[in-house]
């Protein structure tokens, strides 16, 4: 495997649901596109939010450590954690529109993005290349729109824009597709991962979607009760499932890859 970017190993509860992960334990290396699977309250997203310290204010208890690059972030203060977030670790959630703020137009959010941590207005050359990446226009009255003027397809390629704008080192992205329609979500996918090939950017991707993480991801993890309890090359694990939980998830899926549906 390439070069770790990230190693977590952690336990987490909130008040009333002490043990949502317990020693949970996931590796991202530099490239690397990891998907982590899992049902609906398995605690996918509490490691997410446990890798960006954003847990905080939901009571949440963590114990353990988030090493991304040789510092354990648990341990950083909310200074540094600012400087880190956005810039080397980027987040991109499901709703787009709830990410976005409603009374700001595209263009200010984008600059807003791009002052957190550089100077000047480079933004609209990197933002534009990106938006032309992602089949947006990148023209000003484009950037004039308020993201209620945008498709809901538009509004999530622009928070995907904004989530690579800084060339993050790591980007964790929870259900970052499922409320696309198929194509807009595989061109997604698509260019997500010639980002990550291109720039050597490692890569999270949270879905409880199997055949989703296996269109992208170099590996998969699969977590349940608080555990990673398998973690395989996509091939190995999709042929040959180690956990009787990982059995249940593929013997759910109507096709598997390199199955042919019935007639």
């Amino acid at each position: 495997m390439s070069e770790a970017l990230l190693r977590l190993s952690i336990s987490a509860g909130y008040p009333g649901h002490p043990n949502v992960l317990r020693g949970a334990e996931l590796e991202v290396g530099e490239g690397e596109i990891v998907g982590l699977a899992g049902q609906s309250g398995s605690g996918k997203s509490t490691i997410a939010l446990s890798i960006l310290r954003l847990l905080g204010h939901r009571g949440a208890a963590i114990t353990g450590s988030v090493d991304f690059r040789g510092r354990d972030l648990l341990g950083l203060s909310e200074r540094q954690m600012r400087q880190i977030r956005g810039r080397e670790i980027a987040f991109v959630l499901q709703n787009a529109a709830g990410s976005l703020n409603p009374a700001l137009r595209i263009g200010t959010q984008i600059g807003e993005a791009w002052a957190a941590h550089e100077r000047g207005s480079g933004w609209k050359i990197r933002a534009g290349a990106l938006f032309r990446r992602l089949g947006l226009p990148g023209d000003d009255g484009f950037l004039r729109r308020y993201p209620r003027q945008l498709s809901q397809g538009q509004a999530q390629r622009v928070l995907i824009a904004l989530s690579l704008l800084h060339r993050p080192r790591l980007l964790v992205a929870d259900e970052p597709t499922s409320a696309l329609d198929v194509i807009t979500q595989a061109d997604l996918l698509g260019l997500l991962r010639e980002f990550s090939r291109e720039t050597n950017m490692g890569a999270l991707f949270i879905s409880h979607d199997l055949l989703t993480l296996a269109s992208v991801c170099d590996r998969l993890a699969v977590l349940s009760g608080g555990c990673i309890v398998e973690n395989q090359a996509v091939e190995t694990l999709f042929d040959r499932p180690r956990h009787p939980y990982t059995r249940a998830l593929l013997e759910a899926i109507p096709c598997r890859p390199g199955q042919r549906q019935p007639a």
